[in-house]
């Protein structure tokens, strides 16, 4: 910081110094607007015939520790020895009194929000990690909604279980993810499921069977919205759909325009975080058969109109290798650099 705080050499940026030294830019910043204010001066103190004398301040202090003072605010013992015909001095010097002897401070338990840590989630395949949500869909009056509940593979994008139900319970969650584990045939150790902070997610029912199915558990941070990025875009992309409704009649009328919806993005849709695959193939090991023959295409191309392509032969998007929720640092700035 020291390095940095003193302007560099010309050549090179504060932003610059920072990135190399791996420093905070507005730390540098507030460091420097410290150092060219001028020095604060002491205050001033009292004229000696005004300055309550050592032992006056010792007799003070004693008398804000008596049993009876102990547990009061310095204004009450102020107006306390005032009502009994007492003064000793004034209430702004009982504290600078008790600051002097480190007795100012807050003697009650405060809460104190807990320190949450990032999750940092690396899928590598399918059926590694799965992300889960729930999102209201309005019914058909005011006040009336049905509830979405998807379970995502963050890897292949695939929606690997879905059902719509007319209240957010975490039983219900427990059936559909007891299917979707059995249809997918998720061993037990294999699988880290990753979820919000809301009620059904953090239920003991929920818990309880991730302990019973040898899955491992993940939470956002609260307020924090990017920890699950994956469950938040896929709902955009239902309810930005063209044919997304902005009611639904009934139950089944959502039910029917999920199926439908579920079956498109699983094998129609082509998914740009994908390579423009589609999740089922992806999901289910298509990705080299797929990219091998569009590669195939494109050498056509190529062959057929060398001139179109003026930097290098064309190349199909890449495959994916690799999905994190939220990527360790060290690791997106050499993902970075290369």
């Amino acid at each position: 910081m020291e390095a940095v705080v003193h302007p560099p050499p010309a050549p090179v940026t504060t932003a610059e110094a920072c990135a190399a030294l791996g420093v905070s830019r507005a730390g540098v910043y507030r460091r420097r607007a410290s150092l060219a204010q001028p020095p604060a001066t002491p205050r001033p103190r009292p004229a000696s015939h005004r300055a309550l004398t050592a032992a006056e301040r010792q007799r003070v202090l004693d008398l804000l520790r008596e049993p009876r003072f102990a547990d009061l605010a310095p204004a009450e013992v102020y107006a306390t020895l005032l009502d009994e015909g007492v003064y000793h001095c004034s209430i702004r010097t009982m504290y600078r009194i008790l600051d002097a002897n480190g007795e100012v401070r807050e003697r009650r338990n405060q809460l104190r929000h807990p320190v949450y840590a990032k999750p940092e989630l690396l899928a590598e395949a399918p059926n590694t990690v799965w992300s889960w949500d729930i999102t209201k869909l309005m019914g058909p009056a005011k006040w009336t909604y049905f509830y979405l509940y998807v379970i995502i593979d963050i890897f292949s994008r695939r929606v690997v279980g879905w059902c719509v139900v007319d209240t957010e319970n975490a039983s219900l969650f427990k059936d559909l993810f007891e299917d979707t584990v059995a249809k997918h045939l998720v061993s037990p150790g294999q699988l880290t499921l990753h979820a919000d902070r809301g009620g059904p997610m953090k239920a003991k029912a929920t818990a309880q069977l991730l302990a019973d199915l040898g899955v491992t558990k993940s939470h956002s941070r609260p307020k924090t919205s990017n920890d699950n990025p994956f469950s938040e875009s896929h709902f955009k992309t239902l309810k930005y759909q063209p044919r997304f409704p902005k009611r639904f009649g009934c139950i089944e009328d959502a039910r029917q325009f999920c199926r439908e919806f579920f079956a498109w993005y699983n094998q129609e849709h082509h998914h740009v975080g994908l390579g423009l695959m589609t999740p089922d193939q992806v999901h289910y090991g298509q990705a080299d058969v797929v990219h091998a023959a569009r590669q195939r295409t494109l050498n056509s191309a190529f062959e057929a109109n060398p001139e179109r392509f003026v930097n290098k032969p064309p190349a199909p998007p890449d495959k994916p290798t690799a999905v994190w929720i939220n990527p360790p640092k060290l690791k997106a700035e050499s993902a970075s650099l290369n």
